[in-house]
């Protein structure tokens, strides 16, 4: 698609990405939760702790996908790397490479940054999702087991 747009989010996308991101939570099985949404993104403007690369069909229509990404330091490869923690595309414009797009962003983000490498988690039933970032060159870990703690109400 010729009018496809990725930049970078700015403070004056905040509400625009909104809708979006709670969108994406859904996705999740998280419920809606717009305010807190909008507090949790702007902390992110705020902090600049996050960068998001926005996608648009065209310049004059709100953002329709997302990508999050987080800087962290890799103590055993001396250097910086990005984790892509959040990527989405409404349904309404899946199928046109919006995606792909988004993931190429990152990609030369993490170049300009000079990082070391990038990295995402997606839950092993997203097909679609696991298809398209190997499609991209990304690369299943088969090396580390990936383990959480959960620390919501608990002392």
């Amino acid at each position: 698609m010729s009018d496809l747009i990725i930049r970078r989010a700015r403070i004056g996308d905040l509400d625009a990405l909104v809708p979006l991101f709670d969108a994406y939570r859904a996705f999740y099985r998280r419920p809606a939760n717009p305010r807190e949404v909008r507090d949790f993104l702007g902390e992110r403007f705020r902090r600049d702790d996050s960068v998001i690369f926005i996608g648009l069909l065209r310049v004059e229509d709100g953002p329709v996908g997302f990508a999050q990404l987080y800087p962290v330091p890799s103590s055993v490869s001396l250097g910086r790397a990005w984790i892509l923690n959040d990527l989405f595309v409404a349904p309404s414009a899946r199928g046109l490479g919006l995606g792909r797009a988004l993931l190429g962003a990152a990609r030369g983000h993490g170049l300009e940054t000079s990082a070391l490498y990038l990295e995402l988690m997606t839950e092993l039933s997203n097909a679609a999702a696991r298809h398209l970032y190997e499609a991209e060159g990304w690369v299943l870990d088969e090396t580390f087991a990936h383990y959480e703690l959960d620390l919501r109400g608990r002392a």
